[in-house]
């Protein structure tokens, strides 16, 4: 369908409907031929579809299992919903639906359903298990004036290529942000001014809660089909800290981004003002900002506490890991001279 073969034939599909089917109410077939009447079509919705297939089913739920619940937070999509035996989708027909738009949904209609879906204005990625053993990631356009590649029916295969790379780069910033990746020299390069051109610009300082919450509002964009603006980055740190133009400004956001591409961590093609993250500088954000969030933040935090507290009533194996580094980071800590609470003797 991305050839330019598909054009004629959509065309005669069209025509074949349009002229055998419908005009013929209108206008006879004789009348059709001396009016010289004839329609040009245009695309106004497409959907294209890449499909995963697995043996076993049960090895398709863990993978994708994790991979959603470990890219929700990444991708800032803040709602994980659950709804059991539901046929409808919440919203349908005038049904009240409170949850944001960004949202992790899993249904089981006729069978076990995992539904991933982000939306970029009228584009939408999905990925969904669809039956026992399929896994399909979908990219949608609602309007295909949101591509810019033209809409009329010679430009189709131009708009599945699109689509094509959107699905590309979406299940690609699904594996990136999974699975994090750290160089030997980030940590002690990050801090570190950098060059861009003839200009110099400052470091990375992970401890501060800006740069922590710019890093976090950029990896939430690594999926964006087109790339992303200094506004993007903007409101999407509005969004995820609460913050108000008066915190967190469209300059302080263009200045974080000129840090980042002074590090290679995002780059700008040519003269756009678009911004896109690289895979490699994705799994390297990912792998920051979990360290930070997730091991060194939750560990200190446990050292200060000798005895155990109350066990969730839900004990994963994440928190059986942090009950096994807690008590081991106990020891470590001695060994080493440093106190884990006030008053430590």
């Amino acid at each position: 369908m991305s050839q330019h073969a598909a054009i004629g034939h959509l065309s005669q599909a069209c025509d074949r409907w349009i002229y055998t089917a419908c005009l013929c109410f209108g206008l006879e077939g004789d009348e059709q031929a001396r009016s010289g009447f004839r329609y040009n079509y245009s695309i106004y919705q497409v959907e294209y579809s890449r499909n995963v297939l697995f043996r076993v089913g049960g090895q398709m739920d863990r993978v994708f299992n994790a991979v959603v619940d470990r890219t929700r937070s990444r991708l800032d999509v803040p709602m994980l919903r659950t709804l059991f035996g539901a046929k409808k989708r919440p919203g349908a027909h005038g049904t009240a639906d409170l949850s944001p738009r960004l949202a992790v949904m899993i249904e089981k209609p006729r069978w076990d359903l995992t539904l991933f879906t982000v939306h970029f204005g009228l584009l939408t990625l999905k990925g969904y298990t669809k039956g026992e053993h399929v896994l399909r990631f979908e990219a949608i356009t609602h309007n295909t004036k949101q591509l810019g590649v033209g809409r009329t029916i010679e430009r189709f295969p131009d708009i599945v290529a699109r689509l094509a790379g959107m699905v590309e780069r979406f299940t690609t910033a699904l594996d990136c942000v999974d699975i994090g990746f750290l160089p030997d020299t980030t940590l002690d390069e990050l801090p570190r001014p950098s060059q861009i051109g003839r200009t110099r610009v400052g470091g990375i300082d992970l401890n501060s809660p800006r740069i922590r919450a710019t890093l976090s509002a950029v990896l939430a964009l690594a999926a964006a089909p087109t790339g992303f603006t200094v506004a993007d980055v903007t409101a999407k740190v509005h969004a995820m800290t609460g913050q108000t133009d008066a915190d967190y400004t469209t300059r302080q956001a263009a200045y974080d981004l000129r840090k980042l591409r002074g590090k290679d961590l995002v780059v700008k093609p040519g003269r756009s003002r678009r911004y896109q993250l690289p895979p490699e500088a994705a799994r390297t954000l990912a792998a920051l900002l979990t360290l930070r969030e997730q091991v060194i933040s939750p560990i200190l935090a446990g050292v200060r506490s000798p005895r155990p507290g109350r066990k969730p009533a839900h004990w994963t194996r994440i928190d059986r890991d942090y009950e096994t580094l807690r008590i081991d980071m106990q020891t470590l800590f001695h060994d080493l001279g440093i106190a884990t609470c006030a008053g430590a003797a």
